[in-house]
């Protein structure tokens, strides 16, 4: 029996009711929308437990504990209750992410436990587009990277991630889980690439994808190449692919101080509708 407020985690006969929850904003949950639809409740399938929030005995916020920790419409409340669970788990998570208001409430009661993080991004932009503009044509030799290729998209994948995030994902397990998810990605299509004499000089990867909604990520342009306006050519074939082939709308978010992306990613058809915050450990 349910307290009026608890937390708890789901079991994998809840799975209608934790995908109510997600489906009220497909967009922000993406992420974690995509994997549950994939994997179930199951934790071992997941790759981190699912938990819950009730209020009256009714389910209305998640939060998925894995490699990130990641709260879905999650009011000051359930993030009290998430907050605490973690607490007394301990830190086992890289990263914290989510729309920003809850990840911030988050941050707050775990950063005298779990601090100090190593960055946190306050403010990342999250962009939307449901058509492509008529300002930018798509780069016509962008194309899905095939499943013979991985030796070439790894690098570009690695230098990107490395850039991004302030760590190499080859660290820790020799990249064993990295590759993996790189080629999952390849072989389900959504892996794009620009490539000119055997080198990968853009990609991009449709990270996440339902039926409502996907979400664009790993834009990369290689060093030598860049204000040439290939990321925005680059982004605007990937974002034809991901709307005729993937879902109807298409998201990304961006570190509020990369005001360059931010232009370009409005140039080719992204509008900003709300923001993430990520922390780094």
């Amino acid at each position: 029996m349910l307290t009026s407020t608890t937390t708890k985690v789901l079991d994998p006969g809840e799975l209608d009711e934790a995908l109510a929850v997600l489906d009220r904003d497909p967009v922000a949950n993406a992420f974690v929308s995509a994997r549950v639809r994939v994997a179930g409740l199951d934790p071992w399938r997941l790759g981190g437990e699912m938990w819950g929030w009730y209020a009256g005995g009714r389910l209305e916020s998640l939060c998925y504990a894995g490699a990130n920790l990641v709260p879905v419409c999650a009011g000051p409340e359930a993030v009290r209750g998430f907050a605490e669970r973690a607490r007394r788990q301990g830190r086992r998570c890289s990263s914290i992410v989510g729309p920003a208001e809850a990840t911030a409430g988050l941050w707050a009661l775990l950063e005298p436990h779990w601090g100090p993080a190593r960055e946190v991004r306050a403010h990342q932009p999250l962009m939307v587009a449901t058509e492509p503009s008529a300002e930018i044509d798509p780069d016509p030799y962008v194309r899905r990277v095939r499943k013979h290729e991985m030796d070439l998209i790894m690098p570009a994948c690695v230098a990107m991630f490395t850039e991004e995030v302030g760590i190499s994902p080859l660290a820790g397990d020799g990249g064993l889980l990295y590759q993996a998810r790189v080629a999952e990605l390849v072989g389900s299509g959504r892996s794009f690439a620009r490539v000119e004499n055997g080198k990968v000089v853009f990609k991009a990867e449709i990270g996440a994808a339902t039926e409502r909604a996907c979400q664009i990520q790993g834009v990369w342009v290689a060093p030598e190449f860049r204000g040439k306006g290939l990321s925005e050519t680059g982004m605007a074939a990937v974002l034809r692919y991901a709307l005729a082939d993937v879902a109807p709308i298409a998201s990304l978010y961006v570190n509020d101080f990369n005001t360059a992306a931010r232009a370009a990613y409005r140039r080719v058809g992204f509008r900003e509708v709300g923001a993430f915050m990520s922390v780094l450990f």
